[in-house]
């Protein structure tokens, strides 16, 4: 792998007894989208505020492109873009107001701030609303703006933490199709996410976080192959299931477990074929009412990695 745009190694942060990092290591390579997941207080929050130099660890060290996130903090800033868990807009102000604002506290001239502003604006769908108040804007309007106002700067890195908490899925939509365009443009997306299908959809890879260290990292197929597909066979006639486990525990390797009298499930140590599925049971004299091979979801993976079902993200520090 080339240089990663993003390095944290050993960082370690405890708040009073809280050990909220325990020597987390974590490099994104530039132009990607990495999805960082984790039971709630895993640590996921506190690893970005440190990487977005909001935070100072306590050991280790964090780069973003080369540069060090204590050290070189004010350059870090001017590479990188945050909307963090809540919309950190002013709802008395328009949002075109808003993005003005955040452009001149860029520090960019005033007739550059007004042109991002209604690029953004357009960019994000909300140019018919920029004239209005915030405080009357959606979440999902909300939350659009406040992805627009992190990308003032054009940023090479862009840390989304649960960018699309609370969004009904329309805006959520609207949220994934944002990213995948700036991942299409080049940028760096690291996001934490609650979502499961979220990481799934957007991310090239996954850091599964626990108890603040990455536990596990892969594309989201390399992460699923860990857990490996399921055969799930639906049987016509409860008093054949004895004749039709027979079959599945020598086809596959393990006995199937039984669910509601006639449906199978079974996990496959190797590749099997549908066709010789329906074939062995056929010649044992199983009808079956379904066949099929079913891929591990996320969820489960992240259940298998954790021993926890995924919860909200952690408070931010």
């Amino acid at each position: 792998m080339a240089d990663p745009i993003v390095l944290a190694e050993g960082l370690h942060k405890r708040f009073g007894d809280t050990h909220a990092l325990r020597g987390l290591d974590l490099a994104v390579p530039a132009g990607t989208v990495c999805g960082v997941l984790g039971p709630n207080g895993a640590g996921k929050t506190t690893a970005v505020r440190i990487l977005a130099t909001l935070t100072a660890p306590d050991a280790g060290h964090a780069r973003i492109a080369g540069l060090d996130v204590v050290a070189d903090a004010a350059r870090v800033r001017a590479r990188i873009g945050l909307a963090g868990q809540y919309a950190a807009v002013d709802a008395k102000l328009t949002g075109r107001g808003n993005l003005r604002m955040f452009g001149r506290l860029f520090h960019l001239p005033r007739a550059a701030a007004r042109r991002r502003a209604d690029e953004l604006l357009e960019r994000f769908g909300l140019t018919a609303a920029a004239d209005r108040v915030v405080g009357g804007y959606s979440g999902g309007m909300r939350r659009r703006l406040d992805l627009a106002a992190s990308l003032i700067l054009r940023p090479d890195v862009l840390f989304l933490d649960e960018p699309t908490t609370g969004l009904d899925p329309r805006s959520r939509g609207a949220i994934w199709d944002a990213v995948r365009e700036l991942a299409a443009g080049g940028a760096t997306v690291l996001l934490t996410t609650q979502y499961l299908e979220e990481a799934d959809r957007l991310a090239d890879e996954v850091a599964v976080v626990d108890h603040g260290r990455v536990i596990a990292t892969g594309t989201p197929d390399a992460l699923k192959s860990r857990i490996g597909d399921r055969l799930d066979v639906v049987v016509a006639d409860p008093a054949r299931a004895a004749d039709a486990a027979q079959v599945l525990a020598r086809l596959a390797g393990a006995y199937p477990a039984l669910a509601g009298g006639t449906r199978f499930s079974v996990p496959l140590t190797a590749p099997v074929r549908l066709a010789d599925v329906v074939r062995e049971l056929d010649r044992a004299g199983v009808d079956a009412d379904d066949v099929a091979l079913r891929r591990p979801t996320l969820d489960e993976v992240f259940l298998r990695l954790t021993g926890a079902d995924a919860e909200p993200a952690e408070a931010a520090r």
